[in-house]
C-alpha cells in the first residue's frame, strides 16, 4: 500500500502552478484555509516552474496545463523524470478520458477540469500525498493505476512524437510492447519463434537494467519513457 509520505502533524506542502492570477489566488485562497496545507509556493510560467520544483520539497503540485514556456503536461513529465517522490494533479479546461490517460502515463496522480468542487479537490490533494491515485473520481493505488494504464494503452497507445531514447536492445523492446499488449511468456516465444528460457532471459535483462521487479512495472516504465510505438490499425495497414 501507498506509504504515508505526511504525519497528520506534518502539512502537505503545496505548489500551486497557473498562468491566470485570478484563478491562481482562487486555489490558494481555498488551500490556505486548511491547517493540513501549506503553500510553499506559486508560479504562472512552465519553465519557471519546472527551475522551481527543482529547488523545493513540495508533497504536491497543482499543474495548469496551458503555461507560457514549457506546458503543464511537459513540465510534469521533467520533473516527474527528476523528482519521482513528487505528486502532480493536472488542472485544465479538458477532461476527457485520452487527455487522463496520457497525463497519468507521463506521471501525473490526478487530472481534473477546472470546474471541479473546492472539497473535491482538497481530498485529491490529501489522497495524492499518501501516494495514491485519483482517476475518474476514484481512489487507486499505484498497482491499480498501472492496471488502468496498461488497458488504456491498448486503446490510445503513444503518439510517435512522444518516443524517447530506450537503453534495451531491439529484442528486448519486442518483448516489452508484447508484455505491455498483455502476453504471456509462453505466447511470446511463440509469436517470436523462440524458447520460452530465452524470453525469461531476455525479462531477466530488461528488469536488471531498468532496476525494477517485475513485468508490470518494466511496462509502466516504458509507456511512462515513450518507448513503446501507437498501434497500427487496420485501416493504417491497408493504406500502407
Amino acid at each position: 500500500m501507498p506509504g504515508q509520505s505526511n504525519k497528520k502533524d506534518t502539512p502537505i506542502r503545496v505548489v500551486v502552478v497557473d498562468d491566470h492570477p485570478f484563478f491562481r489566488k482562487g486555489l490558494c485562497d481555498v488551500l490556505s484555509r486548511e491547517p493540513d496545507i501549506d503553500i510553499i509556493a506559486e508560479s504562472g510560467d512552465g519553465q519557471e516552474a519546472l527551475e522551481l520544483l527543482t529547488k523545493i520539497t513540495p508533497h504536491v503540485v497543482l499543474m495548469d496545463v496551458n503555461l507560457p514556456g514549457l506546458n503543464g503536461l511537459q513540465v510534469t513529465h521533467q520533473l516527474k523524470n527528476r523528482r519521482p517522490e513528487v505528486n502532480v494533479i493536472i488542472l485544465t479546461a479538458y477532461d476527457d478520458e485520452e487527455q487522463i490517460y496520457h497525463a497519468i502515463r507521463i506521471g501525473a496522480s490526478a487530472y481534473f477540469a477546472k470546474d471541479v468542487a473546492p472539497s473535491q479537490l482538497l481530498d485529491t490533494v490529501r489522497t495524492v500525498a499518501q501516494g495514491y491515485y485519483v482517476i475518474a473520481n476514484k481512489r487507486l493505488t499505484p498497482e491499480q493505476a498501472e492496471l488502468w494504464l496498461l488497458e488504456l494503452y491498448r486503446r490510445y497507445g503513444i503518439k510517435p512524437e512522444d518516443t524517447t531514447f530506450s537503453p534495451l536492445t531491439t529484442r528486448e523492446m519486442e518483448i516489452l510492447e508484447l508484455i505491455i499488449q498483455g502476453l504471456s511468456n509462453k505466447e511470446i516465444a511463440y509469436q517470436l519463434n523462440i524458447s520460452q528460457q530465452t524470453v525469461k532471459n531476455h525479462v531477466t535483462s530488461i528488469l536488471a537494467k531498468l532496476n525494477l521487479s517485475d513485468r508490470t512495472q518494466a511496462a509502466i516504465y516504458a509507456l511512462r519513457h515513450g518507448w513503446v510505438h501507437l498501434p497500427t490499425t487496420a485501416h493504417e495497414e491497408e493504406s500502407a
